[in-house]
């Protein structure tokens, strides 16, 4: 009986980090794709979900942040949050000035849609649209996603 309990104490916990909402000032921009809100003192850092941006060190890693950057540093910043990952990095869909971070990074072509994570469908098209536009990353004739960049990459 006590181990039921607790088991249903586990679903109700988790339960409540998915799909939270909340809002934060950002106070940090480490990438193309995870920043960090304070909240009550306390910082979280937020991985944008459905999108892989260029690693710092790769080409247009750089960009990709100041891309984000500009969009959400030192603003109020909604998350919608999906859970945590394996870092324990809130993962969630973020919008920053009313503009949805995760999509306007990829179609500024800051980042790729992440194929293994993504439910935006939407995110396609805007990603064709990029690439068509030559924008950002996709101005290089072969861009290397970060998934296979980090694999090569490997310390």
């Amino acid at each position: 009986m006590r181990a039921r309990w607790l088991l249903l104490l586990l679903i109700l916990a988790a339960q409540t980090a998915w799909g939270e909402t909340f809002q934060g000032k950002v106070v940090r921009v480490s990438d193309g794709d995870t920043l960090t809100l304070l909240i009550d003192r306390k910082q979280i850092k937020v991985r944008l979900t459905e999108i892989d941006a260029p690693e710092t060190k790769q080409a247009f890693g750089q960009r990709s942040r100041e891309s984000l950057g500009e969009m959400c540093a030192g603003q109020t910043a909604q998350v919608q949050s999906s859970g945590r990952d394996r870092y324990g990095r809130v993962l969630g869909r973020v919008e920053c000035g009313g503009l949805d971070a995760n999509a306007e990074q990829v179609r500024r072509g800051m980042a790729w849609v992440y194929d293994r994570y993504v439910t935006d469908r939407r995110l396609y098209a805007l990603q064709t649209e990029a690439k068509a536009a030559r924008l950002g990353l996709w101005a290089e004739s072969a861009p290397t996603a970060p998934w296979v960049w980090r694999s090569q990459h490997k310390r």
